[in-house]
């Protein structure tokens, strides 16, 4: 096996590992499960971390040089409207080449699919552009950020309720497996042509900026459609009885994910030869490993994607209906919190924003870091969907104040954690949260009897939300840390300049 995708799958199996812990420990404990079910969990496990190892390869080796490569020829080029229409281009094809909004688009059937996905697509160009513009021309992300998040929750007072948690969702979706990588990819690319100090703090942003974009799509377009005839395709578990009906139920469910797949990688595949036949920016060896790229990225989302859907989302589902059902359901709470801790760690865009940080950081700020602040974050965010499950509590509630908080913390953070901390929140609400959180809080809603349009959904939007605050708490206490590593230097530094005088007097007498 190659040496490199045997340590991605490794990594992958460390993230698997303690979510799948989790799941067996309950349905010893909480939720008897048959073992048929079980066994479908588990094989969709193995499913799971060898289609993460796969893509987090892939993308390594054919998202990211196409984004870096994109960004540093948008770079050159000082003809606005250029910019703004490749901008938009990458931004619409790579968000109607994403599978979680395939997902998303499928439980929202009072409106068409086409037109919710060209919606978001067009959101997600217009704000793609528009922050490709901020790093050119070094606007500062806060305000941008802070004026789009207030006309955002004005907008959302004369939306109605019922499409609310549906229009906030639709900005964590779109930010998934294939968008990040590319969109990362393409600031890193931008900013390195810049070379000034503001230039790796102005690489974070645009995931941002572009889950901002089909969040205020899909608000207008709450207008005109409403949602309250929408329901949701519970995923049922496979009934299996030996180990051959195990593998033919994912032989037999593997089919849509390979076409899926295939058609969100095809505009991709197309961006990749159109730009290397205009440029020929990589050599011959470098066009082979990208293509191979593609190729790891395919198998590894085909994996990933059949393994989560069909033996992930059913026991998500299970769980969330049999533990609402029972007299404790309010268990629901602090269950949700601990799969969200390390649910997050399973998603394996957050794995390729780690990486990025630790590399644009020089690693002061490292991957395990980032994974402990957003599994922090995530956590708090899944108890607040079961507590709203559980309640009805309004999503206005919990959106309108921590977005607010958010905004606030981003005037006293650094320009560089402002810029993570809002494209962790995208990345965050990925494959794992669109197909094992939701229908979790799906079969609880389901079980209590609440409004799946209000309180079920919602989940992938809180699950964006908090991260927002958490990395940027985070840069407030490393700032802490450089002021008090300075001030201790500047304590030291009048006995290093008198340690130094006593040196070279000794010198000077020995002479």
């Amino acid at each position: 096996m190659n040496q490199k995708l045997k340590e991605k799958i490794l990594e992958s199996l460390s993230a698997v590992l303690p979510i799948t812990g989790i799941v067996l420990l309950l349905s010893i404990l909480l939720v008897p499960m048959d073992i048929g079910t079980m066994v479908m969990f588990i094989v969709g496990a193995i499913m799971l971390v060898v289609g993460m190892g796969f893509f987090q390869l892939g993308a390594e080796m054919s998202m990211t040089p196409l984004g870096e490569g994109i960004g540093v020829q948008i770079s050159k080029t000082r003809h606005i409207p250029l910019i703004f229409l490749i901008g938009f281009s990458m931004g619409a094809i790579i968000t109607i080449s994403e599978p979680d909004l395939q997902v998303l688009a499928e439980q929202v059937p009072a409106i068409p699919n086409l037109t919710l996905i060209l919606t978001v697509a067009v959101g997600v160009g217009i704000f793609l552009a528009v922050a490709i513009l901020r790093i050119l021309f070094q606007i500062n992300l806060s305000t941008i950020l802070i004026l789009l998040y207030i006309a955002l929750i004005g907008l959302s007072f004369f939306v109605s309720k019922d499409f609310l948690a549906v229009a906030f969702d639709s900005g964590g979706v779109t930010t998934g497996p294939m968008t990040v990588p590319f969109i990362m990819a393409m600031g890193v690319g931008l900013a390195s042509v810049r070379g000034d100090k503001n230039a790796s703090s102005d690489s974070f942003g645009l995931v941002a900026l572009s889950s901002v974009g089909p969040i205020l799509a899909v608000l207008i377009l709450g207008f005109f459609f409403s949602p309250t005839e929408a329901s949701y395709a519970s995923s049922e578990v496979a009934q299996v009885a030996t180990t051959r009906d195990v593998v033919k139920e994912f032989l037999f469910s593997m089919p849509p994910y390979v076409k899926e797949v295939a058609i969100s990688l095809v505009p991709v595949a197309a961006v990749f030869i159109f730009f290397q036949l205009f440029t020929h920016r990589y050599p011959h060896r470098q066009v082979k490993r990208v293509t191979v790229g593609f190729g790891y990225t395919y198998i590894g989302l085909v994996l990933f994607l059949c393994g989560v859907n069909v033996g992930f989302a059913p026991v998500g589902s299970l769980m969330g209906n049999e533990i609402a059902a029972e007299s404790w359901k309010w268990l629901l709470v602090p269950i949700g919190m601990l799969i969200g801790y390390y649910i997050v760690k399973a998603e394996p865009a957050i794995q390729v924003l780690n990486r990025q940080v630790e590399s644009v950081t020089n690693g002061s700020v490292s991957a395990r870091t980032m994974n402990r602040c957003m599994s922090i974050g995530v956590s708090a965010s899944v108890g607040l969907s079961m507590l709203r499950v559980l309640t009805g509590l309004p999503i206005h509630w919990i959106v309108v104040p921590g977005y607010l908080a958010a905004l606030l913390l981003s005037r006293f953070v650094p320009k560089m954690f402002v810029g993570i901390a809002f494209d962790s929140g995208g990345v965050a609400s990925g494959p794992m949260t669109t197909t094992f959180l939701l229908p979790l809080s799906i079969g609880a809603c389901d079980a209590v009897g609440g409004n799946l349009m209000t309180d079920a959904f919602g989940v992938v939007a809180l699950v964006a939300l908090t991260p927002l605050i958490a990395i940027q708490i985070m840069g407030i206490l490393y700032q802490l840390r450089l002021k008090t590593a300075d001030g201790e230097a500047v304590q030291l530094q009048p006995a290093l300049d008198a340690m130094d005088e006593i040196i070279e007097f000794d010198e000077f007498e020995e002479g």
